[in-house]
Formats: C-alpha cells, structure tokens, sequence
C-alpha cells in the first residue's frame, strides 16, 4: 500500500494536511519506492492493447505462450556458405558435421553451430611481419632476428624468411584438438625448418637446394600436425629470403663472386681440354694412318719391283740379245722423249756437222755444249747419255738400273768389236 492517505492527504501519525515528517517540521522529502502493483497493471495493459478482445484470460496466456515457443523452434534454421562447413554441438559436445547449405539443429541452448571456413588459404609469416601503412600501399618487412637466424650444417649462420600456408582438413579436430591452431602450426614449421637447416650447408641452402627445403619442411611440419590430430593440411613452404646475416653480407658476396670465378676458369679450362685432347688424338691417328698405308704401299712397291726384275732376268736368260735390245729401246724414248735431237750420220766419210746451236741454247737456256763432243764417237755419246739419265733418275729407281745396264752391255759391244 502507498504511504500516502488518499482521504486527508495528510501523514499516518496525523496532523492534518501538514507536510513534512512524521516528527513534524518542514524537513526535504525522501525519494519513494516504486509502486510494483502499479506497474503489473500498465505492463497488463499494454499487452492487451496489441490482443483481440476475449484474449484477457488463461487462454489467451497459452497462445502467446504456443507463439514464442514457434518463433524459438524456428530460430533453429541456420544456413552454411559454401566455404564453410557446419559443425553441430549438442550441449557443448560435438553432434555432426552438416554440408553447405539451409540446415535445422535444435534451438540454442540444446544445439550450437560453429562454421569454420574450411577452404581458405591461410598464411603465417615466420622470420619477418608483413602490413599495410595507412591502408595505402605495403608496409616495408619488419624482421623478426629472432625468428629467421639459423645454424647450418657447416656452422654457419643464415638469415631464413618463409610463410607456411595451411587450410583446414578436418573440422572437428581443429576445434577440439589444438587451442590456438595459428601458433600451433608457426611453432612447428619453424622447429622444422631449423632441424633440416642444421642438416644443410650454406652453399647449398643458399643456391640449389631452396626447393628441396621446402619440400622437406612441408613434409616435417605435416607430419607434427597430424601427429597433434590438429586437422590441418599444410599445403606450401614458400622462402621469402634466404641470405647471411646482414652483419657479413658484403664479405659473403665477395666470397660468392670469387668461387664465381674460380668455377668459371675452372669451366673454361675443361672446355679447352675437351678441344685440344680429341684434336690432338685425331691429329694422332691420322698420322699413324698414314704411315701404316706408306708402309704397305712402299712394302706392295718393292714386291712389285722384285716380281718384275725377275720376270725381266727369266726373260733375258732366255733370249739375251731380243732382252737387250727392248732394254736398249725403252731406255732411249725414256732419255729422248723430253729432249731436243740431233741425227748424225756416222758412216758419212767426211760428215760436216752443223749444229743448231740457237735453238739449243735458246731451248736449254744458258748451257753451252763442250767442244769435243763433235769428236767423240757415238757410242761414247750414247754412253754419256744413259750415264747422265742414270743419275738424273736415282740410284736406286729401276730405270737407273736398266740404264747402268744398258751402258755397260754398249761399253762390252764396243769393246769385242
């Protein structure tokens, strides 16, 4: 009940229409309590102005109660994008997985659903930090030295920056298995990278092997992930920057720029010992070649030779003076076929010879012939002649035989006669 009386309008305790306390006097006045009952009746009231008249009563009590229950049955509709995927928890514990799509589970508090997006492509960074400034543009890389300086095989220090790109495999896992999924698996990928590091000198982690780290990391990092039951797929290692330490980056690179040069001298000397070593073999065989066939040539000629003397010897033990003559014959057009000729008849009484010594001298030049070989007798000319052809040809051609031979058979002929 109100404190105040709706008949006199004064106090309690009496004292007529006078204001103030119950001790009397005109002391401020205390804030009063809110009236429930009063407000009961307006929050009646206001409900049953939006109802149709007959509502008032219990049953119209139950049909607003039948109304919320429906709107909290259909509050249960949820839908799943197409990259998502709808995990279902029944009381906090999982229930299903539902696809993409409009689906139904039990409204909340009985039935939760979680959509994580399974087929987005994740990137950490490790051994650097990536933004934007301002939203205009990339931030330049911050480096985290911590994160990227690692110990090779050979003990040298190298300044490592990769990202690791991740999806989700298995929902429920990823929700339930692991607490902070990020963390997880940067913490893995560079425990990882550090151990195949540690098994990799510089050279080659700085030149050749990049794809090699990068496969093993990826593999090693998987394998912790599902060792963890985290249902993640670590889908690429990609190294961002793979250089020394900035401290000795200039004295590395003059390094790097003298092996440079010793590898291309060393390049250039082989290809110049592949030019010359097969050319001088070449230029080897060749002359092997060369003597073995003058060898067999000289070896066939000589045989030759030695054949056709001795076909000439059994023919001139068989008829010496027809052997002698051909011999005679054939040396003759031998030493006359190229030379200039003079025919003088030796049985003339008083021969009168009359030489022509302008052509001669014109035909052989600067020669001048003796001035007794007029007197001499022919057959001396004659053996002059096969003499001078013997020694113009060689001592040991054939022809310079059959020369000698034939002046010596002319010199015996004279002789006897």
């Amino acid at each position: 009940m109100p404190w105040t009386n709706n008949s006199g309008g004064g106090s309690p305790w009496g004292g007529g229409g006078r204001q103030g306390g119950p001790w009397g006097g005109g002391g401020p006045q205390l804030p009063q309590a809110p009236d429930l009952d009063e407000l009961l009746r307006k929050g009646q009231d206001f409900v049953r102005r939006f109802l149709p008249r007959g509502f008032g009563g219990g049953k119209g009590l139950a049909i607003i109660g039948l109304v919320l229950v429906g709107i909290w049955l259909l509050s249960g509709f949820y839908r799943v994008q197409p990259d998502e995927q709808g995990i279902v928890l029944r009381f906090g514990a999982f229930n299903r997985i539902t696809a993409p799509g409009l689906n139904y589970a039990l409204p909340a508090p009985i039935e939760t659903v979680l959509t994580p997006r399974v087929t987005r492509i994740n990137r950490i960074e490790v051994g650097f930090r990536s933004g934007t400034d301002g939203g205009v543009g990339r931030a330049p890389l911050r480096d985290v030295i911590e994160e990227s300086l690692m110990l090779t095989g050979d003990e040298n220090i190298i300044d490592i920056d990769f990202s690791v790109l991740w999806r989700i495999s298995n929902a429920p896992d990823f929700l339930f298995n692991i607490r902070n999924p990020e963390q997880t698996v940067k913490s893995a990928a560079e425990s990882v990278m550090r151990e195949v590091i540690g098994r990799t000198p510089i050279q080659r982690a700085l030149t050749e092997a990049r794809a090699q780290i990068e496969q093993a990391v990826r593999t090693g990092t998987q394998a912790i992930m599902d060792q963890y039951g985290a249902g993640i797929e670590v889908t690429q290692i990609q190294l961002q920057k793979v250089d020394p330490p900035a401290a000795v980056i200039d004295a590395f690179r003059d390094v790097q720029r003298a092996n440079a040069d010793r590898e291309r001298l060393r390049n250039e000397a082989e290809a110049f010992r592949n030019d010359i070593i097969p050319r001088a073999r070449g230029e080897a065989e060749r002359l092997v070649q060369e003597a073995q066939g003058e060898r067999e040539a000289r070896i066939a000629r000589a045989n030759g030779e030695a054949q056709r003397f001795i076909a000439v010897l059994s023919a001139y033990s068989q008829a010496r003076d027809v052997t002698r003559l051909r011999l005679y014959l054939e040396t003759m057009q031998q030493l006359f076929q190229h030379t200039s000729k003079v025919v003088v008849d030796v049985h003339a009484a008083n021969p009168l010879l009359m030489l022509p010594l302008a052509e001669l001298l014109g035909q052989r030049g600067n020669a001048t012939p003796r001035p007794s070989d007029a007197s001499q007798h022919p057959d001396d000319l004659l053996r002059d002649a096969v003499t001078a052809a013997s020694s113009s040809s060689g001592t040991g051609s054939p022809s310079a035989e059959r020369s000698r031979e034939t002046g010596r058979t002319l010199t015996r002929d004279r002789e006897n006669r």
